[in-house]
């Protein structure tokens, strides 16, 4: 019931909030959110959201790629498979981080490997570029931002909630309402609850960039700073 009060307290200063941060963003010409959703039409194909650095430009090319063969879905299975078994077998994991195993044997092992597991061939590559490159170890990151962007190529907004007790059902409703009103009705939202202790109570809201933070343990650390402030007489 806790968490329940801090939301409904918090959701009209939620509405505020982002509503604030929208406007700003469509002021200063951001993409963000308010962008719309990627339509590619034959080859006038474009990621949705421009992402940066090393992991991000990979992501980026297998979005590409993925996305002019009518495969996201399929190569985003396959990576979230590759993942799921770096994190399983430990032998697997440390294979893809061992720099000192011969480039020749990373791509010769990873193509046999995810051939045999009947991966597709846009996926199957894109391995073996990682093997060739040293950057198998990246991964799990990569996977991450990929998975970002067909997210953000669907329309979908992944929210999460964390607090210390599961939040009720029409709480989540209701929050979900507020996030549509906000972001558009073209916008799908995925709401993941994270139980968080460390939080002390209330709830603190995570998508995209954007957090929003009404925990019992902000609130304290705010309330302590101002009582250490000097009184002015």
């Amino acid at each position: 019931m806790a968490a329940a009060r801090h939301l409904r307290s918090g959701l009209p200063l939620l509405r505020a909030h982002l509503a604030a941060s929208e406007s700003a963003a469509v002021a200063q010409g951001s993409r963000g959110f308010s962008s719309q959703v990627a339509k590619p039409s034959g080859k006038q194909i474009k990621v949705p959201e421009a992402l940066y650095g090393g992991t991000g430009n990979y992501a980026s090319a297998l979005f590409l790629t993925a996305a002019k063969a009518n495969a996201l879905d399929k190569v985003e299975s396959e990576i979230k498979t590759v993942v799921e078994a770096s994190k399983k077998s430990p032998l697997f994991s440390q294979f893809i981080k061992d720099l000192s195993v011969p480039k020749e044997t990373r791509v010769k092992a990873i193509t046999e490997i995810f051939a045999e597991a009947g991966f597709s061939d846009i996926t199957k590559n894109f391995l073996a570029v990682l093997a060739d490159n040293g950057r198998l170890k990246f991964i799990e990151r990569i996977a991450e931002r990929f998975v970002d962007l067909t997210m953000a190529h669907k329309g979908e907004v992944k929210v999460v909630v964390r607090t210390v007790i599961p939040l009720p059902e029409k709480e989540e409703k209701e929050l979900k309402e507020t996030l549509q009103d906000i972001l558009g009705k073209n916008k799908t939202i995925l709401v993941e609850q994270k139980i968080d202790y460390s939080i002390m109570g209330g709830l603190v809201i995570e998508f995209g960039q954007k957090v929003f933070d009404m925990s019992i343990k902000t609130r304290a650390k705010q309330m302590e700073a101002f009582l250490r402030q000097p009184l002015e007489i």
